[in-house]
């Protein structure tokens, strides 16, 4: 089997023409026309003390893992008992007193009592003086100054005119 052959770059002619203003424009082109930026690396590689934390960080794991319980020796545990002071031993006693009663109480030693109910309800006679004092207050504050009848007001003492003020003064 032969070998591909890459096609033939096309000819000068064949190529699509470029603006003027483009072609002049990248002629004329400075790289001291650019701005300067300032370049943020946005993947941070890992410090040499972030690798050397994670690696003993590893050994600790694998050391726990692999640990051979074996190399441990043998200790005497000793468990100290601590003996409950008078207050807790009374109250105990007290609880355990009062946990008896109530299992062993005997219910035929109660008295028999019988309940009276009172009618802590108002009479008949309290209820309709509530309602007619609430037909009142009612009657006030619903007030409908349309139901009026349209009055003409007459002054039965007159103040005095002017001039009976001025003869009152000269005589």
């Amino acid at each position: 089997m032969a070998a591909p052959v890459a096609p033939a770059p096309p000819a000068l002619k064949d190529l699509p023409k470029v603006d003027e203003n483009i072609k002049t424009q990248l002629e004329t082109f400075s790289p001291e026309k650019l701005k300067s930026t300032e370049t943020v690396e946005k993947c941070v590689l890992p410090t040499a003390e972030d690798v050397k934390q994670e690696r003993q960080h590893n050994d600790l794991i694998h050391s726990v893992e692999t640990f051979n319980s074996d190399k441990l020796k043998r200790t005497q545990t000793s468990e100290k008992i601590v003996l409950p002071n008078a207050q807790d031993v009374k109250a105990e006693k007290t609880h355990n007193a009062l946990i008896e009663g109530v299992e062993a109480f005997d219910p035929s030693n109660l008295k028999h009592a019988e309940t009276q109910e009172k009618n802590s309800l108002p009479d008949k006679d309290a209820i309709e003086a509530e309602k007619g004092q609430q037909k009142l207050i009612s009657g006030i504050e619903n007030f409908d100054t349309g139901k009026l009848k349209p009055t003409e007001t007459v002054e039965k003492n007159p103040l005095p005119t002017k001039e009976a003020i001025d003869a009152e003064k000269k005589a």
